[in-house]
């Protein structure tokens, strides 16, 4: 047992059978520093002003900044980098549809326990989902370097494909990496943040995708100002929402909500 690694020079189809069989991979230094740079000075601001939790399920001295596509053009790539996305498509392909689930920056302060093990997918209600259906595909990007002792997210490889059990952190092991890297798990995928032991904060860029049918997590379309939006490209604003799933998310008389967005 031990976590996966895959070279910034894989392919999705790469990344896609990694996932699929070990339930995550992280993609070794996937942007250069200077991006990570660039989205850490436009959040700076935003993180300055929000406290940290002492919510134990969320991580009692972790911190949660939300709204990245709107604070932070930097961070959009993040959202729409290639490799990522083409694959979470092909995790999700069972879906007509994948959108933008939501984007958290996710910061443990020194001190910070653990988190409680969980699947992700349980955001959703806890709606108790075949085992062999999967609502949502989740990513971690490295704002710091990730090690054992700031807190590295821990996770229980292999377990997106066994039955739902309870783990103990002895069953876990640190997702290691390097900043700039990214780690993308399945929503069944057991994790939990783990314990900053060291003088510095651990800092995450989480970008969720999950199936069109299902709400988000986010609001992004309160998250993100109509007047943001529409300097958006299309590809962006599809993936936010702004898109017909199915039979879902018209606006008026069947009108596709990228249309209507445009003509408001």
């Amino acid at each position: 047992m031990k976590i996966q690694h895959l070279p910034n020079i894989a392919t999705v189809e790469e990344a896609t059978k990694v996932i699929r069989e070990h339930g995550h991979v992280i993609i070794d230094e996937l942007v250069p520093g200077a991006v990570i740079d660039q989205i850490l000075a436009d959040m700076q601001p935003y993180i300055d002003e929000t406290p940290f939790s002492e919510n134990e399920w969320f991580g009692n001295g972790s911190q949660r900044v939300g709204n990245l596509i709107a604070r932070s053009p930097a961070g959009r790539g993040l959202v729409m980098n290639p490799l990522v996305l083409g694959t979470v498509r092909n995790i999700l392909s069972h879906a007509s549809v994948v959108q933008l689930g939501a984007t958290e920056m996710i910061s443990l302060r020194p001190g910070c326990p653990a988190q409680y093990i969980h699947q992700d997918e349980l955001t959703f209600d806890s709606f108790p989902f075949p085992d062999d259906y999967l609502v949502s595909c989740n990513t971690l990007w490295a704002l710091t370097d990730f090690t054992e002792e700031n807190g590295a997210t821990r996770v229980v490889p292999g377990s997106h494909a066994r039955p739902r059990a309870e783990y103990q952190m002895e069953d876990t092991l640190p997702a290691e990496m390097r900043r700039g890297s990214v780690m993308i798990f399945t929503s069944k995928l057991w994790h939990a943040g783990g314990s900053n032991q060291s003088t510095e904060v651990r800092r995450a860029q989480s970008i969720n995708y999950c199936v069109g049918w299902v709400r988000q997590e986010e609001n992004q379309f309160l998250a993100c100002s109509q007047d943001i939006a529409r300097t958006l490209p299309d590809d962006l604003l599809k993936l936010m929402g702004y898109q017909i799933g199915f039979g879902y998310g018209h606006a008026g008389a069947q009108k596709d909500p990228l249309e209507a967005l445009k003509q408001v």
